[in-house]
C-alpha cells in the first residue's frame, strides 16, 4: 500500500469509531495519535469541546528519558497521562486508538494508563 493510501486507511478506520465512541464529562475520550518519532494522548470531553489532560513525548518529563525506545516512552506517557488525570480527579475514560491498531506503542500506552488508575 502506498502511504497516501494507507494514512486514508486509518482516516477512515477512525471515523468508524468515533461514531461510537464520544467523551462526556463524567466518562472523558482518551485519544492517542502516534506519529512515526512521538506519541501524543489526550482526555477530551467532547460535550464543551475542551481537552482536559494531555501527555507526550514531547514533555519534559518523558523528554528525560528520551534515551529509551518507542514502546518504553509510550508507557511513561500513559503513566504520565495516569497521574494527570487522576489529580483532575478523572478515572472513567473511554479508549480512541484512533484508528491506529491496538498492538506496540498504543497498546503500551493504553496498559501504562490503566496501571497508572484510568478504568476503560
Amino acid at each position: 500500500m502506498k502511504k497516501s493510501q494507507t494514512r486514508e486507511a486509518r482516516i477512515r478506520r477512525h471515523h468508524r469509531v468515533r461514531e461510537k465512541v464520544s467523551g462526556t464529562k463524567e466518562q472523558p475520550r482518551l485519544c492517542v495519535f502516534r506519529s512515526t518519532n512521538h506519541i501524543y494522548a489526550q482526555v477530551v470531553d467532547d460535550t464543551e469541546g475542551r481537552t482536559l489532560v494531555a501527555a507526550s513525548t514531547l514533555d519534559e518529563e518523558v523528554v528525560k528519558d528520551s534515551k529509551k525506545n518507542k514502546t518504553s516512552q509510550a508507557e511513561s506517557v500513559g503513566t504520565l497521562l495516569a497521574k494527570r488525570a487522576t489529580e483532575k480527579k478523572i478515572s472513567q475514560v473511554a479508549f480512541d486508538r484512533g484508528g491506529f491498531k491496538y498492538h506496540g506503542r498504543v497498546k503500551a500506552l493504553a496498559e501504562a494508563a490503566r496501571k497508572g488508575g484510568l478504568k476503560f
